[in-house]
């Protein structure tokens, strides 16, 4: 045999065991579009679903919003009511106080206060003065 012909040997036998490149770069492209088809979906689904948060979040922004507006026209009107109540009040403790003057009672309950206590106090004046001084009573 002569050297070409040794040489051509090994070159067929690598051949042999060599996969033809088309086909396996052919898979490759089908399996790189596959994923990038997959990629597109995710990337969509992943932008549907930031819009329908971007929404829900709106809506929640505006209902809170509304409510907010309402609980401060409601505490408004709870303060309104209560100032309201208060200057009611007064002007009724006030009245009740002028009619109490007018009709003499407000000073006569104060001296009858007054009065009591001095009641109470010359009371137990004489009855300390009917003792002798070893606290026994004495009858006269």
């Amino acid at each position: 045999m002569s050297n070409a012909d040794s040489i051509s040997v090994p070159l067929l036998a690598k051949k042999e065991n060599v996969v033809p490149i088309s086909p396996k770069i052919a898979e490759l492209a089908e399996s790189r579009q596959e994923l990038m088809n997959r990629i597109q979906t995710l990337k969509q689904d992943l932008q549907n679903w930031r819009m329908k948060m971007d929404t829900q979040v709106k809506v929640y922004r505006t209902e809170l919003s509304e409510l907010k507006n309402s609980l401060n026209s409601e505490v408004e009107q709870l303060r309104s009511e209560f100032q309201e109540l208060r200057s009611t009040l007064q002007q009724q403790q006030e009245d009740v106080t002028t009619s109490l003057k007018n009709l003499g009672l407000q000073d006569v309950s104060g001296e009858a206060k007054e009065g009591t206590r001095n009641v109470g106090n010359s009371d137990d004046t004489a009855q300390d003065a009917s003792k002798d001084d070893n606290g026994k009573e004495t009858h006269g």
